[in-house]
Parts: C-alpha cells; sequence; structure tokens
C-alpha cells in the first residue's frame, strides 16, 4: 500500500487478487479517521479517474474531505487493474457483476467490519453494475445505506441525432472494426474513452443497451424479476439536462422503473431547474461548477440515508 498525502487526505492502493491471473485495485481516498465507506464504480470506456485525481480533484477526495471513506474501484483490466485488457481477455460485465464489485465490498468490510454500513456512488454504466449486482446477491442489500447515481440507465430508446451517430453508428456498429482489427476495443488509443473494454464486455452491453428485456447474456438471469421486490437501497438519480443519449431522463427514468420498488429521487440538472448550466454526461462531475452544485447533492443524499 503506498500513501499519498494529498493536503489532509490520505490517498491508498489497495490491491485484490481475484484470480491467478487478474488483480483489482482500489483507490481508498479519507481523512486521518475516516468515516463512513462509500464504494465509487466507474462507467464504460473508463476507470476510477472518473472520480479522482492525484491532486486531490474529483468527486471522491471532495467526499472524503467531508469526512467520508472512499473507495473507488477500478473494474477488472481498467485503470490500475492488471493485467491491462487486450486481445487475449475473455471477462465481460458478468465477471464484474458477480466477481469483481463483490470484492471491493468485501475489502472495505474487512478494513471496516459488517456493522458499518456502505455508501454507493456510480456514473453511468456502473449504476447498472452495481444494480445488477445487487439483484445478483441480494445479501448485500441490507448492508447498503443508500446509493447515488450520476448519468445512469440500461437501455436507450431515445431516438435523435446523438444516438444516431454515438449508438448505432459507433458503438453498434463501428465497434465491431475494433474488435474484429484488436480482439477489444481500445477506446482510450482511438480517442473515444479513457480506457479499454474486452470483447465479451462491449458485446453484452450492446445487448442491453437495445433489449427490453434485463437478463444476463451468459446464463439468462432475469435482473428485472429478481429486484421485481425490492433490494435496491434509496437512491438519487442525477440527470443532466445536456445529456441527449447517454443518460437522457426518460431511459434513466426507465432504469428507475426495472430496478423494482425502492426509495428515490430523480433531480434534472438543468437550468429550467435552478442550475446554473445544462450538465451533460461528463462535466456533471467535472466541470468548475460541479462542486458547488452536483457535488453537494450527492453529499446530502448520503448523509440523509442513515440506516
Amino acid at each position: 500500500m503506498t500513501l499519498l498525502p494529498s493536503g489532509e487526505i490520505l490517498q491508498s492502493s489497495l490491491f485484490l487478487p481475484i484470480n491467478a491471473n487478474d488483480t483489482l485495485h482500489l483507490r481508498r481516498i479519507c481523512l486521518a479517521e475516516p468515516g463512513l465507506p462509500v464504494l465509487m464504480v466507474h462507467g464504460a470506456v473508463a476507470n476510477a479517474r472518473t472520480f479522482y485525481s492525484e491532486r486531490g480533484r474529483g468527486l471522491a477526495p471532495w467526499l472524503a474531505a467531508r469526512g467520508f471513506d472512499v473507495y473507488v474501484l477500478d473494474l477488472r483490466g481498467r485503470g490500475l487493474s492488471t493485467p491491462p485488457i487486450d486481445g487475449n481477455s475473455q471477462h465481460g460485465q458478468t465477471d464484474s457483476i458477480c466477481t469483481d464489485i463483490p470484492a471491493a465490498l468485501t475489502e472495505i468490510t474487512r478494513l471496516r467490519g459488517e456493522a458499518v454500513p456502505i455508501r454507493l456512488v456510480a456514473h453511468s454504466w456502473g449504476g447498472v453494475l452495481l444494480s445488477a449486482e445487487l439483484a445478483r446477491q441480494p445479501g448485500w442489500a441490507s448492508r447498503i445505506a443508500a446509493s447515488v447515481y450520476l448519468g445512469s440507465k440500461r437501455s436507450i430508446r431515445v431516438w435523435n441525432f446523438a444516438r444516431i451517430y454515438e449508438i448505432e453508428l459507433f458503438w453498434q456498429r463501428a465497434s465491431s472494426l475494433w474488435l474484429w482489427r484488436y480482439g477489444y476495443l481500445p477506446a482510450a488509443r482511438i480517442g473515444l474513452g479513457a480506457d479499454s473494454e474486452t470483447r465479451q464486455s462491449l458485446l453484452q452491453s450492446r445487448r442491453w443497451i437495445r433489449e427490453r428485456a434485463w437478463r444476463d447474456s451468459q446464463d439468462g438471469f432475469d435482473y428485472q424479476s429478481a429486484l421485481a421486490g425490492g433490494g435496491i437501497p434509496p437512491t438519487l438519480y442525477l440527470v443532466g439536462g445536456n445529456d441527449p443519449v447517454r443518460g437522457h431522463e426518460r431511459d434513466v427514468r426507465r432504469f428507475v422503473q426495472e430496478s423494482g420498488p425502492h426509495p428515490h429521487e430523480i433531480r434534472l440538472m438543468a437550468r429550467q431547474s435552478g442550475f446554473s448550466r445544462d450538465y451533460g454526461h461528463l462535466d456533471m462531475l467535472t466541470h468548475v461548477q460541479s462542486e458547488s452544485e452536483v457535488y453537494p447533492l450527492v453529499l446530502a443524499w448520503l448523509i440523509q440515508q442513515r440506516s
């Protein structure tokens, strides 16, 4: 473990072996006396840097400075998790759901004890993976006090130019050319994301984006049916006012409905709702105004849910 001082905040890297070949990276960011634990999970073609920088910027250090014990996960092969994704990588999003996220939750429990409730924060596809994990392993539900999802949707039904360009042209079609050439999607190399996706994770996400049924392509597990009786903690869904396809309000609302009955709130971050700007899919976390307009919403929700 390497401790990196960032003012009064400590950043440390935890490495979790999950099999003979793969090791997950979990960045811990906290004060000397950490408070309530929070697990953060990034989305597709991304990694843990969605939430933090070495210089102490981002939502994770911001929450840590306010007393939370923050853990930011690099999903398998992304960020500082090893080995990095290449053409030989066989894992997919089912592995993220069934192995990677539970491994992070288990490590937090080991460090903080079973009596301390955990909070969850996710960006984009990370929220889908977290909800899917709770559907698969409902035993964790009693340990989770609250969640905040930023721009999370499971399927896309809105039709506009952004969908045609980003989803139909690139994600559903052009990406197949990169799979054929490299055996995986090198999103960072081609300037279309911060990190790579395996063939399996890309194909699985493409199916979920288009299909009405929320089932696992590997074993047929029905996530929507598993959540029909509840299981998702109180969740705040933050939606960008300028997010036309990757987290459109209508698609987010449908994700809320198919996640079963659970206490929730949906907030549209747009001028019409009193914000200074219409936030987009990424700048809801990175824009300079986020610290004064978006981050406090996350903080308030995580504090409000005390169970």
